[in-house]
């Protein structure tokens, strides 16, 4: 029987949805998921339950990922937070891990999504 994982999928690119989600639903979870693609959708789908995981991308027309983790963060430390991005440098990166993220998997390096998902479940239930 496979685990389920909640996922709230922070992405304004549906192909690119598309691509972490079927790394997911290759990885032996079973995923349920809700896409947002703005700071107000965002805020609601916070609000209608606990998620197992957050996966944001950095940078979106209408809003950036740090704002999403920021406002994550002003009322929840637990969630774990990861950005899967294009646009990451390493500088941004340990910036976004200081401010509370808890990974960041970068979108050519999708393999890596279910092993950072892994290490930070545990920690999450902690």
């Amino acid at each position: 029987m496979k685990k389920t994982l909640r996922v709230l999928l922070v992405e304004d690119s549906e192909t690119d949805a598309l691509l972490i989600l079927r790394r997911l639903n290759e990885s032996g979870y079973e995923i349920q998921h809700v896409r947002v693609e703005t700071q107000k959708d965002f805020i609601a789908a916070l609000a209608t339950q606990r998620w197992d995981v957050i996966l944001c991308d950095y940078m979106m027309p209408t809003f950036t990922g740090m704002t999403a983790l920021y406002t994550l963060r002003e009322k929840d430390d637990e969630t774990p937070f990861i950005f899967v991005s294009a646009m990451l440098g390493e500088n941004t990166a340990e910036q976004a891990k200081k401010a509370g993220a808890n990974d960041y998997v970068m979108k050519n390096d999708l393999k890596r999504l279910v092993s950072a998902i892994d290490a930070v479940l545990p920690k999450a239930a902690d």
